[in-house]
């Protein structure tokens, strides 16, 4: 299976904002639950946020009210836009089709990516 592509990430001072994109290929894309996760090295990859197929969203509490991820169908893109970006939330950001197994888990169904790099200054 081919990885979606991630891109968009760099480094950027606190408080500013960056927006990712995650294009796939090779897939009926509209059919598929989206994720972002993240991972900052010796720890494990965490979910960031969701989009269903039907454009539902759900977010971690961690970034509730400062990203937003959106879709467009005809582009095969999920992108997440993020401002008040703070030191934390620097790791690489990966994202991955998905399908619920759990009240709150996710299983991807992809190969996982090279991700994009995210760094916040302080």
């Amino acid at each position: 299976q081919v990885p979606l592509v991630e891109s968009g990430g760099g480094l950027v001072q606190s408080g500013g904002s960056l927006t990712l994109s995650c294009a796939a290929s090779g897939m009926i894309f509209n059919i598929y639950n989206v994720a972002w996760y993240r991972q900052v090295p010796g720890n494990q990859r965490e979910l960031v946020a969701t989009i269903t197929s039907g454009r539902r969203t759900d977010y971690a509490d961690f970034v509730k009210g400062r990203f937003t991820i959106s879709r467009d169908n005809a582009e095969k893109t999920v992108y997440l836009q993020m401002n008040s970006l703070k030191p934390e939330d620097t790791a690489v950001y990966y994202c991955n089709v998905v399908r619920r197994a759990g009240s709150s888990d996710y299983v991807p169904l992809r190969s996982w990516g090279q991700g994009t790099q995210v760094t916040v200054s302080s």
